[in-house]
């Protein structure tokens, strides 16, 4: 059973940059997809970035600022977010979609705060 931590949150500035870190337990295969996902109160979660075997992408808001990143030996994905604005004020939460069932496994969530 895969179970995912997320680290990294926090209060920054506009402006600012985080790095969130994803700890994922358990057997993650290679073939299996990744993502970041936020979600703020009374609206969707919504995708950040995913990665799948050598491929990225990323939600329009966020190209060129967020940079997602794995590293498959240590079970790990990353978000570095730089340029941070209000708006991307949200719990972020790690995913691991497995590839042989589909099954989307969640973690528990980090807050990024963006305020002066």
């Amino acid at each position: 059973q895969v179970q995912l931590v997320e680290s990294g949150g926090g209060l920054v500035q506009p402006g600012g940059s985080l790095r969130l870190s994803c700890a994922a337990s358990g057997t993650v295969f290679s073939n299996d997809a990744m993502g970041w996902y936020r979600q703020t109160p009374g609206k969707q979660r919504e995708l950040v970035a995913g990665i799948n075997g050598g491929k990225t992408n990323y939600a329009d808001s966020v190209k060129g600022r967020f940079t997602i990143s794995r590293d498959t030996a240590k079970n790990m994905v990353y978000l570095q977010m730089n340029s941070l604005k209000a708006e991307d004020t949200a719990v972020y939460y790690c995913l691991v979609r497995r590839w042989f069932d589909g099954m989307d496994i969640w973690g528990e969530g980090t807050l990024v705060t963006v305020s002066s």
